[in-house]
């Protein structure tokens, strides 16, 4: 199971179709006053759209990665079309202007900012000069992240949009595009602090409303940011009894009942996320583990790739998670 050509136009048509769709939308916004009160793209010119802000920072990723590979997709020259009209300095002004406001402090912590870190990463990589216009937005939530992890005595380990784990992957895409090995060190240097001494994973997932694998996800961070050495031999600790097919919990597609529920089609994220998750850790354990792992990733990607359409309340993300689980981060 690949990114085809034919399947990256389809999911190009989808996310073309909701990063300028304003409404319904869900803020991420504290009020203080009634001054507080606003339209989306009044402050938020660039990404008003996909339901919410992450969403739609999403959205763009993902249109920045197909704009990438497959140039020649007629799809992409609508692409370059709004990103033309998308990344201009003054929107991308009024978009950072936005994290001066006293009360933002929290604003799409960490999920948001580690997706806008992706979104850069990939548009660097495309080329065109839209890199360097996102770049003052980039440079705000960089220096954030950089800020807040020394604060995190605690990883957050829920399966849902304040996971811990899944920032730091997200952002060590982002540090090894733009080679900044500080940054690297430090998330290395908290994941072993949370996460070094994690051993027999209880797995007790999934939630109901999970769209990320805590266990898996987890995993997954300490493969990109430790030697290799070090992460078999942690992992092995960390799951001892994948190759035996255990825990079943965590290898078993999960059943979605009402996709129509925003928080329920979490799940068919989940299993996205799964694939993406054990088909990236695969190639670095064992031959026995790999195949456990990407026996399951065949058979999560085969319960989740035909539900990224049909609700609304999916479709405004789920082309970003079955990307990653196609073909990852790279």
């Amino acid at each position: 199971m690949a990114l085809t050509p034919e399947r990256a136009a389809a999911f190009a048509a989808i996310a073309l179709g909701h990063v300028t769709r304003e409404y319904p939308h869900k803020p991420d916004h504290i009020l203080t006053s009634d001054a507080d009160l606003y339209r989306p793209r009044q402050v938020h010119p660039i990404f008003f759209g996909s339901f919410d802000w992450h969403s739609c920072v999403h959205g763009y990723w993902l249109l920045a990665r197909i704009r990438r590979l497959y140039p020649d997709l007629a799809e992409s020259a609508a692409i370059e079309s709004l990103f033309a009209e998308a990344f201009t300095p003054e929107k991308v002004e009024l978009e950072r202007r936005y994290l001066d406001l006293p009360m933002s402090r929290g604003f799409e912590r960490p999920y948001g900012w580690a997706w806008l870190l992706m979104l850069q990463s990939e548009l660097i990589l495309g080329g065109g000069g839209y890199a360097d216009r996102l770049r003052p937005l980039a440079d705000a939530f960089a220096a954030r992240w950089c800020a807040h992890l020394p604060l995190m005595t605690y990883p957050v380990r829920v399966g849902t949009h304040a996971n811990t784990a899944f920032a730091l992957i997200l952002a060590d895409r982002y540090a090894r595009v733009v080679q900044d090995i500080g940054i690297r060190k430090l998330m290395a240097q908290r994941a072993r602090a949370w996460f070094g001494h994690d051993r027999r994973a209880p797995a007790w997932e999934p939630d109901g409303e999970d769209f990320l694998s805590p266990t898996l996800i987890e995993a997954l961070a300490m493969q990109r940011l430790l030697p290799r050495a070090e992460f078999e031999t942690w992992f092995t600790s960390f799951l001892p009894d994948l190759v035996h097919g255990a825990p079943a919990s965590l290898l078993t597609p999960v059943y979605v009942s009402d996709r129509s529920d925003g928080r329920i089609a979490h799940l068919d994220g989940l299993n996205l996320s799964r694939a993406w998750a054990m088909r990236s850790i695969a190639p670095a354990v064992s031959g026995a583990v790999s195949e456990v792992l990407n026996s399951a990733a065949h058979k999560h990607l085969a319960a989740a790739l035909d539900t990224v359409t049909g609700d609304y309340m999916g479709e405004h993300w789920l082309a970003s998670f079955a990307t990653l689980a196609l073909m990852g981060t790279e």
